[in-house]
């Protein structure tokens, strides 16, 4: 994990500059996630510059969003923040928060990054009230376009590399075999396509 963590750490400056490409892809994801969060406690995990949390927190009742990498944070707490919204350092494998704490936790564009992401979802689902909701986008790989693959490209180059490469099923059979239902899925085009999901533990009802 110290090694990913350096990376993150370089990348940090210029990570908002690369997500310009998909604003249009973001903007949509937004407009889901304040639906969902509203008046719940949220926590986010791998939050990055913080383009959610300084998006969707208003929405919430609290917000709060972590990330493992220093300067990733630092990043986040730049520019005007939402009253509600705290940050933390925090391993997405390893939540220092108490179980049922959260009605909602967010993942986003992380999964396919993490070395382990079976245990972050296990973390996820830990911290989560039951019916809590885990709302969980994340880049899939439809097909070897051009742009995706330029992309992918780049990031590779800059040591970020792809633990997973989930096509739209793939990636939904991936959060049902470690225990999540797929309420709502909806593919947005960005340079590399992005899908959106919203699920709750296999056999349970989503909160109100």
């Amino acid at each position: 994990m110290k090694d990913k963590t350096k990376v993150w750490n370089i990348y940090a400056p210029v990570y908002n500059l690369f997500m310009r490409r998909n604003r249009a892809a973001y903007e949509k994801m937004y407009e889901r996630i304040r639906a969902a969060v509203r008046d719940k406690k949220v926590l986010e995990l791998c939050t990055g510059t913080g383009l959610i949390a300084k998006n969707t927190a208003f929405y919430a009742s609290e917000y709060i969003a972590t990330d493992f990498a220093e300067n990733m944070l630092k990043e986040a707490k730049k520019g005007p923040l939402p009253d509600n919204l705290a940050f933390a350092r925090v391993d997405a494998t390893d939540i220092p928060f108490s179980d049922g704490e959260f009605d909602a936790v967010i993942i986003s564009n992380a999964l396919h990054v993490i070395p382990d992401p079976e245990k972050a979802l296990s973390e996820a689902g830990r911290v989560l009230k039951p019916g809590g909701l885990l709302i969980a986008p994340n880049f899939i790989h439809i097909s070897e376009s051009f742009s995706a693959g330029v992309t992918a490209k780049l990031l590779s180059a800059a040591g970020i590399a792809f633990e997973a490469k989930w096509d739209e099923d793939a990636y939904a059979d991936f959060l049902s075999r470690n225990g999540w239902e797929v309420r709502r899925r909806e593919v947005f085009e960005a340079a590399i396509p992005l899908m959106y999901t919203e699920c709750v533990r296999n056999g349970e009802k989503k909160e109100v």
